[in-house]
């Protein structure tokens, strides 16, 4: 390992990036004797996934899950990067039996190994969505799952896209049209954090300014997470009429529409959207359209019109009914023998109902899908197919390319043995373990096809809109008609299909960062499979001990009073394995589904960007019509029941404040510590929660037993249907 140099190597050709935005923001100067995979990455690397893959886990099963990211590890490494600068001994460590050694202290803590530690903490953040699978099977279908199966399972779904990541670099990492705005957002602050910071007399660094808002974010959190838990959803509606089931569907926060809801807990603002700090204020803006949109127009005319027989039903609600309103019997439909659909017993029973809300969810996720296609054509397909083939004509590459030439490429057959013999055990996986997974090999086959399919052109898309349109609608459609009656396959093809895509493009995403950054590729590469590795290892491990310690976890019907253990998105997950696996597309929006008017949202959603185009060129002097983005709308319209109506409020709310007011007033204020404000309240109500969770409630010490004890938001009446015939405890 190379030591740390001060020569630098500034490229012939200044400012040839095709694209503005690059030219600003990323140097082309590169410093080829910075040391990178040393002991310091290794350690803080490691360290960092580890941390941040159990609490991100930790956090997935409680009502406001939390999300640490990268961020915060960008920002918090540095000093300690930089104190073992200081304090290890320049002694150089020989490994036993091989010719390899080492350096304690390789000289400086350098931006690369920054960078290095930061893509292993990015990769700790992210999620394993098939965990969601051994979440349902052993939680809400009752199913044994062996450890070794859920290992591999998780294990092929995140690594089968790393797979042909490589066959999309030279279009998706080495052309210079592919720029991938985010990761400007991240070169901007490694620059910002490496540069000399002078404290200016009266003012805080930005480091100052993170610890401050730290502890203090600790401090205040003990509130709303131990003390006084109802803070999360405060809905002043339903305690001006507390006795009307209409006043407490419309003000309830967490099971209503939520009018005039507020929550006063960091958790509550960005546990399920992010943090609002981070997003630009058109996205905002469109954002909250789309949840008004849907909230506050759509589902009430349809609710009190009674469409699809709502008024039986809950007004919001992520669960599946039957005909009379109780929660839908899935074990009576299903034949326990093949755990497949039982046509006979499901025309005896009952066709699957939801809430009015959860309907037009999807109906909106239709809307999405379509309406990215055409957005995109419209907005962006001139300017993509122009980048196309210039990154194929353009052999020479942009200054970035011309300075990464001189580091040791990754062979592309290490991309082809990733690839081979992960589809290798993903097949396995599903034909092994006595078909628990219930997906045939031609299952699999098609889903790698259709991840395959579709990782260039969603690449292109992020890498140059900064947006990434999702395919578990079209999964869960395509293995729905094609085998249906099985719940596990569905999920499992969506799995494979979807998250292996994903997986491509968030690979491809930090080799650009690395590209900008000038890290040698194949660190990169390591760092990115030791990184996946570890995570998928940590996450699984705490999903597996909470799931076999945690008493009656993810049934909210029998969890204790103000248990946080009530796994959203697991609950959202198992209704869709019975929406499109168990009973299917068929049954549901088909021709003998109750919801089969929803396939019109297709066609809106195909039409409305051609609308606001055509506004757009009609009236180009009114720039802010450009804005107006059809699939962010559609998307956040779709987002419930998952998210709740308080946290669209406290977040949009927020959001206006710092990214509206605060950056058009103060922005001088905004531009040097908005970011690292988000981070520093992410992780002090994760430290704080992570705190109450070990110290205190692990060891039965509860909070007061009171009425702000309750984490919900006191509506109860809000779970109530309003059709007369219907009879319900409570109600």
């Amino acid at each position: 390992m190379g030591g740390s140099g001060g020569a630098e190597v500034v490229a012939e050709e200044v400012n040839d990036s095709p694209i503005e935005e690059v030219r600003m923001t990323v140097p082309i100067t590169d410093d080829p004797t910075m040391a990178t995979l040393t002991i310091r990455t290794w350690i803080l690397g490691l360290g960092a996934c580890i941390l941040l893959s159990f609490i991100n886990q930790f956090f997935r099963f409680r009502q406001n899950p939390v999300g640490i990211g990268s961020i915060t590890v960008q920002l918090t490494i540095l000093p300690i990067g930089k104190l073992m600068a200081a304090t290890l001994p320049k002694k150089t460590v020989k490994v036993p039996m091989t010719g390899w050694s080492f350096s304690l202290n390789p000289g400086p803590f350098n931006i690369k190994e920054h960078v290095l530690i930061t893509i292993f903490a990015n990769v700790g953040s992210g999620g394993v969505y098939a965990l969601h699978i051994v979440t349902i099977l052993k939680v809400f279908y009752k199913q044994k799952i062996q450890a070794s199966l859920a290992l591999l399972l998780t294990l092929t779904t995140q690594l089968l896209g790393y797979g042909w990541a490589g066959l999309f670099r030279k279009f998706l990492v080495d052309s210079p049209y592919m720029w991938w705005p985010a990761s400007l957002v991240q070169v901007s602050l490694f620059r910002a954090l490496h540069e000399t910071e002078v404290r200016i007399r009266g003012r805080m660094t930005r480091l100052q300014f993170f610890i401050i808002v730290l502890f203090a974010c600790f401090a205040y959190s003990v509130i709303p997470v131990y003390l006084f838990p109802s803070l999360t959803a405060i809905s002043f509606v339903c305690w001006i009429w507390p006795k009307s089931v209409t006043a407490n569907q419309i003000g309830a926060g967490v099971n209503g529409l939520g009018l005039g809801s507020f929550g006063f807990d960091w958790t509550a603002i960005a546990g399920f959207l992010g943090s609002p700090l981070a997003y630009p204020a058109y996205a905002i803006i469109c954002s909250l359209v789309g949840f008004c949109l849907q909230m506050y127009v759509i589902v009430p005319i349809a609710y009190w019109t009674n469409a699809f027989e709502a008024q039986r039903f809950p007004i919001f609600s992520s669960k599946t009914f039957d005909v009379s309103g109780s929660k839908f019997n899935v074990t009576r439909i299903l034949n326990q023998e093949t755990f497949s659909f039982d046509e006979e017993a499901y025309d005896n029973y009952s066709k699957v109902y939801l809430s009015i809300v959860f309907a037009f969810g999807y109906g909106m996720s239709f809307a999405t899908l379509a309406a990215s296609l055409s957005h995109v054509a419209l907005f962006n397909g001139r300017s993509i197919w122009k980048q196309m083939k210039s990154s194929v004509q353009d052999k020479s590459g942009d200054v970035y390319n011309r300075i990464m030439k001189k580091y040791d490429t990754v062979p592309q057959w290490w991309f082809y043995t990733i690839f081979v013999v992960v589809a290798g055990l993903a097949i396995f996986a599903c034909e092994g373990f006595d078909k628990k997974l219930q997906l045939p090999y031609w299952g699999v086959l098609l889903a790698i096809a259709l991840g395959l399919l579709f990782t260039l052109p969603i690449g292109i898309i992020t890498a140059t809109t900064n947006q990434q349109p999702g395919l578990n609608v079209i999964t869960e459609l395509i293995i729905g008609y094609l085998y249906p009656g099985r719940p596990v396959a569905n999920v499992a093809f969506k799995t494979y299909g979807y998250i292996s895509m994903v997986q491509s493009v968030f690979f491809l995403s930090d080799l650009k960062l690395g590209h900008y950054m000038k890290i040698p590729p194949r660190a990169m590469f390591v760092v990115q499979m030791a990184g996946t590795l570890v995570n998928n290892m940590v996450t699984l491990g705490t999903a597996w001990w909470l799931l076999n310690t945690v008493d009656n976890i993810c049934d909210v019907s029998l969890l204790p009073k103000g248990s946080p253990w009530t796994c959203p998105g697991d609950n959202v997950f198992y209704s869709a394995s019975i929406i499109w696996g168990v009973v299917g597309p068929l049954r549901m929006f088909g021709r003998l589904g109750v919801y089969a008017s929803m396939n019109w949202f297709f066609l809106i959603g195909l039409l409305s960007p051609l609308v606001v185009w055509g506004f757009s060129r009609k009236f180009p002097q009114y720039k802010w019509i450009k804005l107006i983005h059809m699939p962010l709308i559609f998307y956040n319209a779709s987002s419930m029941p998952e998210v709740k109506a308080v946290n669209y409020w406290s977040w949009g709310v927020v959001g206006i404040f710092f990214n509206i007011y605060v950056y058009r007033k103060y922005r001088g204020w905004w531009a040097r510590h908005n970011y690292v404000l988000s981070a520093a309240l992410d992780a002090g109500v994760a430290i704080l929660a992570l705190f109450v969770y070990f110290a205190l409630q692990m060891n039965d010490i509860s909070g007061p037993d009171w009425w702000g004890a309750d984490e919900g938001d006191h509506c109860p009446l809000a779970t109530c249907p309003i059709d007369p015939s219907m009879k319900v405890a409570g109600c």
